[in-house]
Order: structure tokens, then sequence, then C-alpha cells
């Protein structure tokens, strides 16, 4: 730790209040970090222009070499990384790991983006009058780039703002979620141990106040930010004139249709629905399943998700993990109260234990009720029976956030008008909501994100091309 602390403290430090991070399922003290006021966000920007310097100094090969060796370095300590997730944010075991394998893929990814992703050659003499001219365009770093990520993927969502712009040849100053940013400083320390000359990350630990003194600088050009909507808001009107690039959430719709393999539909719909107790973005949270199954489906749903062992996310037989705090758990139960208030069915569910919240499952749910209109990142699910393909487009594209939509369907023609009529960044074809592979585009409709995230794409939005044009001026024989 104490190698980390140096690397993320500014030079004045002094003995400041601390971040303390807790196990969300024990309660526990798992580390600490430093609570930083605004006033240290000039140092923060000048280490990081320094960094910015440094990094666009280095080759294309320098840069692939650090990400690769900090790939491997994280896969032969991946144990060590997967138990610091199920410490700081309760992800089972299970699921950590498989963060912290996503984690390398995101950086290798990245690696061979800084390789291959240069830029192109222009045709310059495709068009009449520049006969005479050839030339190509170069893919340039921004600069500073502030990175801000959150709890439920502590280490892989930090590795996909981290990654690619290192590829870029950027510096980015990263402030991690305040509940969980203890993964995200380990991979940061993996970093500099691979090479990574000092000051290209700057990981900035604080509150709100020291996020907007950071993203309002005119040092910064780009802010790339994961998390909720009305902080996103914030961002925007603090940020001024420079580049964002956000993910704000969904309430990711899942189509069940009557002709679908329906064992495959009811256990790929467990999964994105209840994978890290429903703290996901893309997480399947309203299923709209045809009328000619719904009974069926619904009794096996209903089955699947009691039988899931929610608790102890150490252990390799847990299910469900604890949300990240007992005041996030108690708050996804009031908007559940909320709805049964209003005359939705509770089919399971509802249980609640510290921060430990059962796999819960709801039916006739009011489509003004908070539960169908917004995002309510906990283990919670909604059926609804629909009758038609074009009455489940039309509640699918209800709300105003969409990230990743889903279809069951062995009918070609309803996958095809799904994937072009459902308003979502991603259509998941006989998958879940949640499925996602780190080189994809990644982002959202509507209020969802700006931009898109996915190694290639976060790479293109942290750079800028730069045109060079040579025209011949001797005579042609």
């Amino acid at each position: 730790m104490n190698a980390i602390e140096l690397h993320i403290e500014p030079p004045r430090a002094a003995t400041r209040d601390r971040i303390v991070v807790t196990n969300p399922y024990d309660g526990s003290e798992v580390g600490s970090v430093a609570d930083m006021p605004p006033q240290d966000a000039q140092a923060i920007l000048q280490a990081a222009k320094e960094g910015a310097r440094a990094c666009r100094a280095l080759s294309r090969h320098e840069r692939a070499r650090l990400l690769d060796a900090c790939a491997t370095h994280v896969e032969r300590d991946q144990a060590a990384f997967a138990n610091l997730i199920v410490a700081e944010v309760g992800k089972t075991i299970r699921q950590a790991t498989k963060e912290v394998l996503r984690c390398v893929n995101t950086l290798r990814l990245s690696a061979d983006e800084a390789r291959r992703n240069a830029g192109e050659v222009i045709p310059f003499d495709a068009y009449a009058g520049s006969e005479n001219r050839q030339g190509w365009f170069t893919r340039e770093p921004l600069g500073v780039i502030v990175a801000i990520t959150p709890y439920n993927d502590p280490l892989n969502l930090a590795a996909h703002k981290l990654g690619p712009a290192i590829a870029g040849g950027n510096a980015v100053i990263l402030k991690p979620s305040e509940l969980a940013p203890l993964s995200a400083m380990k991979l940061v320390s993996y970093l500099v141990a691979a090479g990574l000359p000092p000051n290209i990350v700057s990981v900035a630990t604080g509150g709100a106040a020291l996020g907007e003194a950071l993203v309002s600088s005119r040092d910064v050009r780009m802010v790339s930010f994961t998390g909720g909507f009305i902080t996103g808001e914030k961002i925007a009107r603090s940020a001024g004139l420079k580049k964002l690039a956000m993910d704000l959430g969904g309430n990711a719709p899942v189509i069940v249709q009557g002709d679908c393999k329906l064992e495959d539909a009811v256990e790929s719909c467990i999964s994105g629905a209840f994978w890290a107790a429903g703290q996901n973005c893309i997480g399947t949270q309203r299923l709209l399943v045809h009328s000619s199954i719904y009974e069926e489906f619904k009794r096996r749903f209903v089955d699947s998700a009691q039988a899931l062992k929610a608790g102890n996310p150490k252990r390799a037989d847990t299910d469900v993990g604890p949300m990240i705090s007992g005041q996030a758990a108690a708050r996804a139960k009031g908007v559940v109260d909320a709805a049964l208030s209003q005359g939705a069915t509770l089919l399971c569910g509802n249980l609640l234990d510290g921060a430990v919240y059962a796999p819960t499952v709801l039916e006739d749910v009011k489509f003004d009720s908070v539960l169908w209109q917004q995002e309510v990142f906990a283990p919670v699910v909604v059926l609804h029976r629909i009758d038609s393909l074009e009455e489940a487009i039309g509640l699918a594209n209800e709300p105003e956030y969409s990230l990743h939509a889903g279809i069951f369907t062995n009918d070609l023609e309803a996958a095809f008008k799904a994937a072009e009529t459902l308003e979502a960044g991603g259509v998941m074809i006989n998958d879940s909501s949640d499925y996602r592979f780190d080189a994809m585009p990644f982002g959202g409709f509507k209020y969802g994100s700006l931009g898109r995230e996915g190694v290639r794409f976060a790479y293109e939005e942290m750079t800028q091309p730069k045109v060079v044009c040579i025209r011949r001026t001797a005579r042609q024989v």
C-alpha cells in the first residue's frame, strides 16, 4: 500500500482525513484512502500535465508493452485481485474472478489498439482537384483525461478507462468510487510496477467537491464518466467546453417470445437479472413474456430465483452476494414496497438481511411506477405478459434510459425486427441483456450514454485525428 500511497498523494500531502472502505457483507474495515480536499486539484492537475507529456513521448510499442506486462501480472495475481473485489464490493468469488479475467482481456485489447490504430492513408486523388496531393491522418492524444468510475465493476471499468487512454498517449486522473477505490488503486500500482512513468496515471480519492474541481479545469481535455444520470448532468454543467463520454445507466428489457427455447431463456435471464446482486447497468430488469408461455416461464423463473443462494460472497456456492451497502439494499426494498403498495404482486424475495437483498420477482407492476420507469440497480426483476412483438417493443422503448435489450426467439424475422426497432445501444438475440464483450462498442440510446466504450471505441474517443497532406509541386512528365 505504501507504493500506492506515494503515487496518489499530491506532493504537499500532510495529515488529513481518510475514507474508510468497509466490507458490505460483514462491515469490517478493508482499508482506507486519503480524503483529498478540492484544494489538492491543482497539484493533481499539474502532475497530470507532466504525465501527458511523458505518455505522448512513449512509442506505441512501449505503451503496448506496458499494458501487456500489466495484464500478465494481473493474471498471475488474479486470486489477490478477486479477493479484494469480494471484500470491497461484495461480489461473489466466482463473479470477482471473472471480472479479473475481463480486466486482463481489456488491458491486452488496449495493447493491441496501441499497436494497430495509428491512423489511415487518405485517398486525396479520389477527388477532382486533389490529384497532386497525398497524405494520411494520425491519431493523436487529447492530453489530460479525468476518468470517474463506479463501484459495481471496480477493476474492469477502471481498466476500460486507463487502457485505451494510455494506448492513445494520454495522462489520466482516475477518480474511483469512494465506496470501492482499492481495486482500481491496486491496478494502478501494477501499471507502475510494469514500468509506467510517474504521473501518467494519478489517482484522486475524495468527494464531489474534488471531482468538480477536476472536471471543471481547462487543463482537462476530456471527462469519461460511468455512473448515474443525475451525477452525469452535474458533470456536464461543470465541465465546460471539453469532450464528454458517459455511460449513465439503463432499464434493460428482455422480450421472451412463445417460440423460444424456454429452458435457455430462463437460465440466461436468471443470470442477467441477478448477476452482481443486480448492480449491473445492463442487468435484466423487465421481462416481457408472451402470453402463450407466460405461466410456465413464470413458474420456472421464480423456482430458479428462489433456488439461488444469497449470502457470504466468499463461499464458492454463493450465487448472490450483498449489495454495496445496507443503505442501498434498503433503498431497493423501498422501491419494491412502493410498487407493491400500487398493486404489484410479489412472486418471491423482498427479504432484507443487512446488505443482502434476496432475489426479488414481481408482476402486475404499474407502468408509471419507479420500478418500471427507472433503473433499480438491485436484484429485482419485473415480469409482464405481452400478446405481440409490437406490444413488447413499445413497452421496451418506454423509459428514457437505454443501454442494452434482449430477445429470445427462433423466428428470424422477429429477431431482425427487434434488432431494428429496439431503442438500445445493443440488442442481444437469444441472450439476456447483460452480455458484453470488452472489444465491442458499448453504450446506449436516449439518456443512456454519450459516446461509446469498448476498447477500440474508447481509444478513438480519447484520441484526435491529425491530417498530413503533401502537395507535389514538380511538373509531371
